[in-house]
């Protein structure tokens, strides 16, 4: 699988810094780590890897782009293979184009990685380790529900918690191909992280680029900032948070850390570290839109996809009025996303021990994290 070297470099002679390819790198957590590896000297050369070109370029000597579209073998080739001494890979994409907890979804998430594993594996001799990125939903089926939990139990997961039955998960399949095509011979980690926060007009399931929508509409047609969803989610803990900068910063520890390292593997929790409820901060976020905060916040069958599907060209008008980077209002906002979070039927929080008691000490505060990527958008300038 690797090419051997009969060339013994001195001390002297080797070079210094780490070289890191980081696949996804438009996404949430993507550009925060590349922030973050090319402001550190001990990282002397980035590769961002994605489909479509970045919106908000990074100019830096250390950091190079490239676009490939992974799904692709003979272009991931063309794209790739002239990539060498790479010492860490960071795995932050995922291919969206088929439902989730399909067999569909996993074929093409399988086939992304194999074709970047055949592209970089053969000429990177010096690769140290792999970092891969999942998710909480590791732990639940949605399909099944949580059926087996008694109502009203809190159970956190911790990393040890066995996969879910028969449930079509692609997580476990991008664990499991790693683990074949590593073959004991490179450490690697897996981070799982809650509910994303951070900023991007390239991903997905962002749930700040949809609040930031929906309040500037609240705001600019004077309508109130409910929230739509079920009493239990509005109430109670349900899923855990997670702020882009800290699960950059816990890929970048897990990948560097060899006290932790193992070829068999690594799982961690990557969460602030405090649950919350959108009880809580729900008010704080209409007044930070400058939005109309109702006192029953709580509108139980408001649906985010029906009331929003109307709403396109008021997007448009905003981004026209306000001078904002031209976007369709689907590039930032998911309003299938949010209805089915603010509707999920399982509880999704997470232990940090692990975590903790290795040594990773950032921790977030939900509301914070939030407001904190409004702020950054707001100066992206793609939103009000």
């Amino acid at each position: 699988m690797f090419k051997e070297s009969n060339n013994i470099a001195t001390e002297e002679a080797a070079p210094v810094g780490n070289v890191a390819v980081i696949f996804g790198v438009t996404g949430l957590v993507g550009r925060e780590l590349a922030k973050k590896l090319i402001s550190n000297s001990k990282w002397k050369k980035v590769y961002g890897i994605a489909r479509r070109y970045e919106t908000f370029p990074i100019q830096n000597p250390k950091y190079s782009f490239i676009s490939c579209d992974l799904l692709l073998p003979q272009e991931t080739q063309k794209q790739l293979s002239d990539i060498q001494d790479v010492t860490h890979m960071f795995w932050v994409a995922w291919a969206g184009q088929c439902p989730l907890d399909t067999k569909q979804c996993c074929d093409q998430n399988m086939a992304m990685m194999s074709n970047a594993l055949n592209a970089i594996l053969p000429n990177n001799d010096a690769l140290k380790h792999f970092s891969l990125q999942t998710g909480m939903k590791h732990y639940v089926s949605l399909q099944q529900g949580n059926s087996s939990i008694p109502d009203k139990q809190v159970r956190f997961y911790d990393e040890g918690c066995p996969r879910v039955g028969e449930a079509c998960n692609f997580y476990y399949v991008l664990e499991d191909l790693l683990k074949e095509r590593l073959a004991g011979e490179v450490a690697w980690s897996v981070l799982r992280p809650g509910l994303l926060m951070g900023n991007s007009n390239r991903t997905m399931y962002n749930v700040v680029g949809s609040l930031c929508v929906y309040g500037s509409i609240c705001k600019y047609l004077n309508l109130p900032f409910v929230f739509g969803g079920t009493r239990g989610c509005w109430d109670e803990a349900c899923i855990d948070a997670s702020d882009a900068r800290l699960v950059a910063e816990h890929h970048i520890w897990a990948a560097t850390n060899d006290e932790i390292g193992s070829t068999e593997g690594q799982a961690f929790n990557s969460i602030n570290g405090s649950s919350f409820s959108w009880k809580e901060i729900w008010p704080m976020l209409g007044k930070k839109f400058d939005a109309q905060v109702p006192q029953d916040m709580l509108v139980e069958e408001f649906c985010f996809a029906k009331e929003m599907s109307d709403k396109k060209r008021v997007w448009k008008e905003i981004v026209e009025k306000e001078g904002l980077v031209e976007t369709e209002m689907e590039d930032l906002a998911n309003w299938e996303f949010v209805d089915s979070l603010f509707r999920c039927p399982v509880k999704l929080l997470g232990s940090r021990a692990k975590s903790d008691g290795w040594g990773f000490t950032m921790r977030c505060k939900t509301l914070d994290s939030i407001l904190y990527w409004i702020d950054s958008m707001r100066d992206q300038n793609l939103i009000p």
